[in-house]
């Protein structure tokens, strides 16, 4: 694990961290790695903003991993601040190497930098290997998650 680098995502990353979205039964339903302009747009507004973190690991100059951070002031909780860790995405052929590990606690060690009291993220409920692996991480299901698609 020593070679791997986490940064910030930089636009030669997009097609990267698009493949790595996509990879997968439901992204390959939800991505579109053939055209890149709504993700370099996302891009754009993401590096904007300084509450998002979105991020890639790197290992030998080939992307390996993405997630996004993002820091959440709020009122709830005695005026705490929180953050939402999404998109979480380690190739496959770095899956049970520890990378996924080493990249939560990364956003768990961002998060308190951040001074936030609450580290927070959904998984589809689908996903019961990840379930088992945020458990093993200390996370805990405590509430459902609602989507209304726009």
């Amino acid at each position: 694990m020593g070679d791997l680098e986490i940064r910030p995502a930089v636009t030669e990353d997009v097609p990267a961290i698009v493949a790595l979205l996509a990879d997968d039964p439901l992204g390959a339903r939800r991505e579109s790695p053939d055209d890149l302009t709504p993700y370099l747009t996302a891009l754009e507004r993401i590096s904007a903003d300084p509450n998002q973190r979105l991020v890639v690991a790197v290992r030998e100059g080939r992307v390996v991993g993405t997630l996004q951070l993002t820091i959440i002031p709020g009122l709830s909780r005695r005026g705490a601040t929180r953050s939402v860790i999404e998109g979480v995405r380690v190739h496959a052929d770095e899956r049970g190497g520890g990378l996924g590990t080493r990249f939560i606690e990364w956003a768990i060690e961002e998060s308190r930098r951040e001074n936030c009291q609450l580290v927070q993220l959904t998984s589809d409920s689908t996903r019961t290997d990840a379930h088992r692996f945020y458990e093993r991480l200390g996370f805990e299901a405590t509430h459902v998650g609602f989507k209304l698609s726009l």
